[in-house]
């Protein structure tokens, strides 16, 4: 991507998941909760509302992340061949490796990105302000759009909105 190109990244947390599990458990495992799922789906149907659409949806692996994922193209009509988990949106995932797959989108792509905090409020201050500690704080099932200038080595943007569940949920009625 060359400096002045231009593609929209949208930045969504997971919904409600279950509680963390005991010593031992394995956190990848832990699911959307019902309260969780219905309201990705309203999330989502919000989004729709608002004539969203993406070409690309990446997840982390966690299957919190990936069952809200595929909530949202569901209710979206995305092709599940569209849709890749992506170890660099897990937790302890490098955003620079992000932004390296990032660069293999053409100009003009609409991708969303499915994950975790604290890493998804740091990607998204980095993105915008140039530092990840800027304090943007990103609720579960809350949403960025950002208008993405440079993506490597690091990416750069414009946030566009941000937008809580609530905000979400509103306009899907």
């Amino acid at each position: 991507m060359h400096p002045f190109s231009v593609m929209e990244l949208y930045v969504l947390r997971h919904g409600e998941a279950g509680k963390r599990l005991p010593a031992g458990g394995r956190d990848s495992e832990r699911a959307l909760t019902v309260t969780g799922a219905e309201e990705v789906e309203q999330v989502a149907q919000g989004l729709y509302r608002l004539g969203v659409k993406f070409d690309f949806v990446a997840t982390s692996p966690l299957k919190r992340s990936f069952q809200t994922a595929q909530i949202v193209a569901k209710i979206l009509r995305i092709k599940k061949a569209k849709i890749e988990e992506w170890g660099q949106l897990k937790p302890e995932g490098s955003r620079l490796d992000l932004y390296r797959k990032l660069s293999q989108f053409k100009q003009e792509s609409s991708i969303l990105v499915v994950g975790h905090e604290p890493y998804l409020s740091n990607l998204i201050s980095e993105i915008v302000f140039g530092n990840a500690t800027k304090g943007i704080v990103l609720k579960k099932c809350g949403m960025a759009k950002i208008r993405l200038t440079t993506v490597q080595p690091k990416a750069k943007g414009e946030l566009k909105w941000l937008l809580t569940p609530g905000h979400l949920r509103k306009l899907a009625k």
